[in-house]
């Protein structure tokens, strides 16, 4: 039996899906429901939307073919290379909207291929990933979420394999998506830590997969390398990324806000003249019906509302230079923004504790569908870039509604609290049962998962506000083997009982060796 685990590779998977009987129907009703899903999506919506500020930003790169700017340039350099085709605005929606599924339907089936559950858990999870709603209004959108969030799931799809069956081949595939990745949003700063993990994983093969690992922190290096060379040279200051520093300065305002006047302590000579300008805007702000922006809790409104403290001292710094690009502006100051929102989450580590961090927490266990519940963030027109890019004949976008509101995603932060719980409690059931001991296919595969969902956990909550387009990969990734824990337990709980009072189980390791015979036949 060894032997046939030994003959399986990454290649076997598209002879899996294909070829296997078992899977033909699964294969015809994706690609027809996935080209019925985004022909009737379109009708309704024809346009692309829109993220005020984030769009126009990744149009503007793509435009003038920069370097360097306010956010990671892969999704820019995509947008360039589509339109080497064609500039028609549903070319990138329908590109997005399909290596999306593909992605995410590829991690199904190896899902399916290497912990063989059940039929009922296979309809259920490849119903769950296939006509999930979010899909579709995240790849409309001309923004990074759709394309990176494919791109973490052909890198964790690769690590699962890794683990099972390391080479070269798949190493290297995978240090190139990871490195794509990188250049698309700086979340996957942490996915080498899930990496590393992977590693520790690994029964054989691990030079290799040790080998992919240093290739890809080589190439991530050199990334970070160039780009922050380019930003000295635009600012002055050797930085990777100025988002770091806004990033910091806008959470710890949160925390600041809530510091009394006479708690407050003073600040170094270097931060008072950045701190004058926020107090200021804190004491004039402080009727929240003349600024309804100070309602919203742990958000991002402090880094691009034009009249936070921070985009007002940006610009008072700027007011002799009329010249000056936005990207000097930003990168410019990002430094001195880093130094001052950390100074005021140590000195103030409870109020930050209070009203930043233990508000994302919240948001992390229910994320909040942020502007996926409006079409192109209810703005009905678009920038001029936008429209020189896509040659729109008019600013004024059209949809087949009467207004923007989308009600399709409101069960979704419902649905991620409850899923959350339900994992929690279904792992807990699988190790107090021994199933750990039992499927250690099964219990290597939720290693992974908890560690993903942990360290994503630590990253979002203390480095950016949450929201559901941030969240969607742990979120899918560790309902599908919530999925496998239900069926699991659900077995479990109908086996009958030994004399021994053991309840008896079927390795599920033994299973997939009898698949993969199955599949070789093929």
């Amino acid at each position: 039996m060894g032997n046939y685990r030994e003959q399986v590779s990454y290649s076997g998977l598209g002879t899996f899906i294909f070829k296997n009987p078992d899977n033909k129907w699964f294969v015809r009703v994706g690609i027809l429901s996935v080209l019925i899903q985004f022909s009737i999506f379109k009708f309704f919506y024809p346009h692309a939307g829109f993220i005020n500020g984030d769009s126009y930003v990744y149009l503007e790169t793509a435009y003038h073919n920069l370097t360097v700017n306010v956010y990671p340039i892969g999704y820019s350099k995509l947008l360039r290379l589509i339109s080497v085709f064609t500039r028609f605005d549903n070319a990138v929606v329908a590109f997005q909207y399909f290596f999306l599924q593909a992605s995410i339907l590829s991690f199904v089936f190896t899902v399916f291929y290497f912990y063989n559950p059940g039929k009922l858990t296979k309809i259920v999870l490849f119903s769950f990933i296939l006509f999930n709603p979010v899909f579709l209004y995240l790849a409309n959108y001309i923004s990074s979420d759709s394309f990176f969030l494919a791109l973490s799931f052909v890198w964790f799809t690769l690590l699962l394999w890794m683990m099972k069956t390391p080479s070269i081949k798949l190493v290297l595939i995978n240090s190139i998506v990871l490195f794509l990745a990188f250049t698309v949003r700086y979340n996957a700063l942490f996915y080498p830590v899930i990496g590393i993990v992977a590693l520790l994983l690994t029964k054989r093969g691990v030079m290799v997969n040790l080998l992919g690992f240093v290739v890809s922190m080589v190439f991530i290096g050199l990334f970070i390398g160039s780009t922050s060379t380019k930003y000295k040279e635009i600012s002055g200051y050797a930085q990777f990324s100025p988002f770091t520093g806004w990033q910091v300065a806008n959470n710890a305002l949160y925390a600041y806000r809530y510091v009394d006047s006479s708690h407050r302590k003073d600040v170094p000579i270097r931060l008072q003249q950045i701190d004058k300008v926020v107090r200021a805007y804190f004491d004039s702000s402080r009727d929240v019906r003349n600024h309804p922006d100070e309602r919203l809790v742990a958000s991002t409104v402090y880094m691009w509302a034009p009249n936070s403290p921070l985009n007002v001292y940006m610009e008072n710094q700027f007011k002799g230079d009329s010249v000056a690009s936005s990207v000097k502006k930003w990168a410019t100051v990002a430094p001195l923004m880093q130094e001052y929102g950390s100074f005021l989450i140590h000195t103030y580590p409870k109020e930050f504790a209070k009203y930043y961090l233990i508000p994302n927490a919240i948001k992390y266990y229910a994320p909040p569908v942020e502007f996926l519940n409006q079409y192109s963030t209810g703005v009905d027109s678009v920038n001029q870039i936008a429209q020189v890019w896509f040659g729109y004949k008019t600013k004024k976008l059209t949809i087949f509604f009467k207004d923007f509101k989308v009600h399709t995603l409101d069960f979704y932060p419902i649905l991620t609290g409850t899923m959350n719980v339900t994992l929690v409690l279904s792992m807990l059931s699988f190790f107090l049962l021994g199933g750990h001991r039992q499927h250690t296919e099964l219990n290597r595969g939720l290693v992974l998962v908890v560690s993903l969902w942990a360290v994503n956990f630590g990253f979002s909550v203390f480095a950016s506000p949450i929201a559901l387009r941030f969240q969607l990969f742990p979120i899918l990734v560790s309902t599908s083997f919530t999925f496998l824990l239900i069926e699991y337990l659900i077995k479990t709980a109908r086996k009958p009982v030994t004399d021994g009072g053991r309840i008896a189980n079927d390795s599920i390791d033994d299973q997939s060796t009898q698949q993969e015979i199955h599949i070789l036949k093929y």
